[in-house]
């Protein structure tokens, strides 16, 4: 594991493996932790370092074949499920860690001085602490988001500003936060409840775009973990194992659901006869109840990349199209001759593809198919 974390996959539920495993991508961690300023902390630039750091060299060394030769010819979701059971475990053994170094250090400044709280704890050694446990636990989401989109064969760049700010979306969940706070509250314990609410409340991150700005929601979101002395360890160990199961789980539904609609524009793609045709009806059946879902969007977006890449169909007056006009699309399919059953297929597929369709996409679909007979 010291170049690729987790990559211990296959060594059995050990705690003392995994200790070795933890204790190894922690010394790492806190030499990354030794350079951040006080200024890279404070102003959350130390998550827009972290991500280079854990994600650079990462990416160059896991692809899909890296699983391949591990894990050839299982599933991806039976591997997805013990990379994210791996991960939670990795991640429970360094809140222990962590937050046991935490509370031995107030534990020793009691002792030295007669009496102390936390605010009295040496604010370097306080803020080591907890720095060595969000960035620790920050690089274990991403890159367990990172190994699922590639396991899904989901197309990941990380050098793209656009999908890198998506894999950071999907590690923390952020989109879903809101569900994600009440279910960590409910997971926490009694004494501590007041205090997980307080940190969480507020508006779910939106719009930071700026990796600091998620710098500073991760740390505000973890600090707890580390600032009631005796209930930290075991918050500790309980929050970085949910945390890190939820935000596996998060992930695993984000890509698996994009991998099952790439699915989909691949079939369409390699059935179809008629791709340029294809594409307007597609789009005329999605604008037909004048809304856009998110799985239709992605749709469109891959069908437009699979028909430019296999068969070199790039129609720019599509791209160009504000408002589609049905009476165009019905040009377009009288004009074709011969059996137009892939059309009317693909019509049906881009209906559900986000689940039943409504009436509108059943009135576009039935005019559709009378004039497919008539060709």
């Amino acid at each position: 594991m010291p170049k690729a974390p987790m990559d211990a996959a296959d060594i059995e539920a050990d705690d003392a493996a995994d200790r070795r495993v933890v204790e190894q991508e922690q010394d790492e961690i806190k030499d990354f932790v030794k350079g951040l300023s006080a200024d890279d902390i404070k102003s959350g630039n130390w998550f827009t370092k972290l991500a280079a750091h854990a994600m650079n060299s990462y990416t160059k060394k896991v692809d899909w074949q890296y699983f391949q030769d591990r894990y050839a010819g299982v599933p991806a979701d039976a591997i997805v499920d013990q990379r994210i059971k791996m991960a939670a475990r990795y991640a429970a053994l360094e809140g222990g860690l962590s937050a046991g170094a935490y509370t031995a250090t107030v534990a020793a400044t009691i002792g030295s001085l007669g009496g102390a709280s936390p605010a009295t704890v040496p604010a370097a050694a306080a803020s080591a602490s907890m720095m060595v446990d969000v960035a620790f636990l920050s690089q274990l989401q991403l890159r367990l988001a990172y190994d699922i989109s590639v396991l899904y064969r989901v197309p990941l760049d990380v050098n793209d500003p656009e999908d890198l700010w998506k894999l950071i979306r999907v590690a923390f969940t952020i989109k879903s936060g809101e569900a994600a706070n009440k279910t960590v509250v409910k997971a926490v314990p009694a004494l501590v409840r007041p205090l997980v609410k307080r940190f969480y409340s507020g508006s779910v991150l939106t719009a930071g775009r700026a990796l600091p700005v998620v710098g500073k929601h991760l740390l505000q979101r973890n600090v707890i973990k580390i600032g009631i002395p005796l209930v930290g360890v075991p918050l500790a160990v309980l929050l970085n194992r949910y945390t890190t199961l939820l935000a596996g789980r998060h992930a695993q539904a984000v890509f698996r659901n994009e991998a099952r609609v790439i699915e989909v524009a691949e079939g369409m793609t390699k059935r179809s006869r008629h791709p340029q045709l294809m594409l307007w009806v597609s789009w005329l059946v999605i604008r037909a109840n004048n809304k856009i879902a998110d799985d239709e969007a992605l749709l469109m977006r891959h069908l437009v990349r699979l028909v430019r890449e296999r068969h070199q169909v790039v129609d720019d007056q599509l791209a160009q199209l504000v408002d589609i006009d049905p009476a165009e699309v019905w040009e377009r399919v009288e004009a074709e001759s011969g059996d137009l059953s892939d059309i009317l297929d693909a019509a049906n597929r881009v209906a559900t593809v986000d689940g039943a369709p409504d009436a509108r996409e059943k009135a576009v679909i039935s005019e559709l198919r009378e004039r497919c007979l008539r060709v």
